[in-house]
């Protein structure tokens, strides 16, 4: 099992984390938010928590002079950042590590890779990829999620990249691509706990991830260059990542990496864990 950590970036950082709070900075906006596991003391004095541009409090967001979007960049990509209504910005700055690792990949084959990126959400893994020099899919079940990956499409200037968006049920649409023929180099997926496709369609991982990983089995290519699961949220360690990866997909264990993703607080450099993840590479 690996821990892989992050002081994050220019636009970003981890200030603090306690009291079931965690204290970061998305540009130049300060914003506190929940994190329960988070049960330990903070490191920073309340005044400086106070300092927050945004707090989530119940079930809204408390601002002040947060707009309603703003730019962030990561090396050549920018997109934006936004308060929602579930507690996050569209960013999960944890992925740094991930976005670095599907950038070299890319980069090293030299030729045009075939991605699919799954519940692809606000499509920054899209975009590195696609900046990267591959042919993207990217599938997500909201309609929300779509239009603000297409406005970071925009944004970092890649609106001629081949790039994918497509509306859809994860699990319906790589069945539909088996049954197609087609095959994928490449496959990022980052499933919830629970969650709904665009047509009603129920997404249970425990009962769903299975089923999911069969169908991405029969279109992933014979010498697929990497596979990357992130999984939040869920009662099971990373063993099960790659364990399934194994079983389902048919990938070779010592070509898995599997552990924690952590952000490193810039205040003391304590470490807050932010969820799983399993990743196959050939190269």
């Amino acid at each position: 099992m690996q821990l892989l950590k992050t002081l994050g970036w220019k636009d970003y950082e981890l200030l603090d984390s306690g009291n079931g709070q965690r204290l970061e900075r998305f540009g130049q906006y300060i914003i506190s938010k929940p994190d329960p596991q988070a049960i330990w003391q903070p490191s920073l004095s309340v005044a400086e928590w106070n300092k927050a541009n945004a707090k989530f409090l119940e079930k809204d967001w408390n601002e002040n002079s947060v707009p309603a979007k703003w730019p962030l960049s990561f090396k050549e990509i920018k997109f934006y950042a936004k308060l929602t209504p579930f507690k996050h910005t569209g960013v999960f700055p944890e992925q740094v590590i991930n976005w670095e690792f599907i950038q070299d990949k890319i980069q090293k084959v030299g030729k045009e890779v075939n991605v699919l990126n799954l519940f692809g959400y606000t499509g920054i893994a899209s975009l590195v990829a696609a900046q990267a020099g591959a042919k993207v899919t990217h599938v997500d079940g909201s309609k929300p999620s779509i239009t603000w990956a297409r406005e970071n499409q925009e944004l970092s200037g890649l609106t001629d990249r081949p790039i994918r968006w497509l509306l859809d049920d994860a699990v319906e649409f790589t069945a539909r691509e088996a049954r197609r023929g087609n095959f994928y180099d490449a496959i990022i997926m980052d499933p919830p706990v629970y969650g709904h496709g665009p047509n009603g369609e129920t997404w249970d991982f425990n009962k769903s991830f299975p089923q999911l990983l069969e169908n991405c089995k029969k279109i992933l290519s014979k010498n697929p260059l990497f596979v990357i699961v992130n999984a939040y949220a869920i009662s099971s360690s990373s063993l099960m990542l790659v364990n399934t990866m194994e079983d389902y997909l048919g990938l070779k264990k010592e070509q898995i990496e599997y552990g924690e993703l952590a952000l490193e607080s810039t205040s003391n450099g304590r470490l807050l864990s932010t969820g799983l993840f399993g990743r196959y590479s050939s190269v």
